[in-house]
């Protein structure tokens, strides 16, 4: 399939271009692939706007990036409509959520209300002004980032808008060996001796053809029951057995995940096998990025804190728990 080719061509150019972060570009590619949103949590200087920035140039799509702040207001990203004195008449002009793709940094940093606004277009791929209701383009994403340390100044995401993104990518440091390319990267390109070949871009409507190539990818329905075992587990913590203790897990959750999770389990593995070149998905896709489809959708309580157990440490039991098909 040329699409699939021209997809492993940007996946590779990009993991030339961002160092030491490569299951992240290869789950920003997921989300492309299935339309969804994707959360990156990580600190400050880890490359996550570098990376949304290097895919959109690898896209011929309309990018934009708002700067999350508390004193932004709905109509900031969706736009309003504006008196015009010559017609005397109002004019609806676009606010930046018409964009194909749309970063929204520090996203945690917006009040309540503006999080509302932003859920509509998540969810329903639309927004509301005056009453009227606008569809947003057929393309569209956010990709959305945050600094997990930052408390100041920030409101924590409510969980149904948590819940609308399709993965959730916790970042961590690169190795010292990464690290270094890093540098020898950086002083390349700060004395203009960077010789990366240029990416050709693919178009918005080669990227809707690979979304429907992906909802093709052959799964076996032992591996739907798999992922439908996994995502019931979390609501039946009884059942998991932890690794160090003899205590019951029952008690850790306030909710487990919703069905949402099992179609976004599904539709990310299939996009996992079609990055990795096949047409089928077999265990290892489901496992390796099960992690980042449920982490954000396990409601933890104190039990767990006070425990430190966070939600990694349940997903991990729980794939160790499930038989593997």
């Amino acid at each position: 399939m040329q699409t699939q080719t021209d997809f492993l061509q940007i996946r590779t150019h990009l993991k030339t271009a961002i160092i030491g972060q490569e299951n992240l570009l290869d789950r920003l590619l997921i989300g492309v692939l299935t339309g969804g949103h994707v959360l990156l949590e990580g600190l400050p200087g880890l490359a996550k706007t570098t990376a949304v920035t290097a895919l959109a140039n690898g896209i011929q799509a309309s990018f934009q990036r708002i700067q999350f702040t508390p004193d932004l207001m709905p109509a900031d990203l969706t736009g309003s409509d504006i008196f015009s004195p010559q017609d005397s008449t109002f004019h609806f002009v676009k606010g930046p959520l018409f964009h194909e793709i749309v970063l929204a940094d520090e996203i945690n940093r917006a009040p309540p209300k503006v999080q509302s606004a932003l859920l509509e277009a998540m969810q329903e791929q639309q927004i509301t002004v005056g009453g009227v209701t606008r569809d947003l383009p057929e393309l569209f994403m956010v990709l959305a980032t945050q600094n997990p340390l930052e408390q100041s100044g920030t409101y924590p995401l409510p969980e149904a808008q948590l819940d609308r993104f399709l993965l959730h990518i916790v970042l961590d440091y690169p190795s010292a060996e990464d690290e270094l390319l890093i540098l020898q990267r950086d002083r390349q390109h700060h004395f203009g001796s960077d010789k990366d070949s240029p990416l050709t871009p693919i178009t918005p409507e080669a990227v809707l053809n690979a979304r429907r190539e992906v909802a093709e990818v052959h799964v076996e329905q032992v591996l739907e029951e798999y992922i439908v075992k996994l995502v019931g587990m979390t609501r039946h913590l009884d059942k998991v057995q932890p690794a160090d203790s003899d205590e019951s897990w029952e008690d850790l959750l306030r909710a487990g995940a919703s069905p949402r999770a099992s179609i976004a389990l599904l539709r990310a593995s299939s996009a996992m096998a079609y990055l990795k070149g096949r047409d089928y998905v077999i265990p290892e896709d489901i496992i390796a990025i099960a992690p980042d489809v449920l982490r954000h959708r396990l409601a933890l309580n104190h039990t767990a804190r006070s425990a430190n157990i966070n939600a990694d440490d349940i997903i991990q039991q729980i794939i160790a728990t499930v038989a593997v098909p």
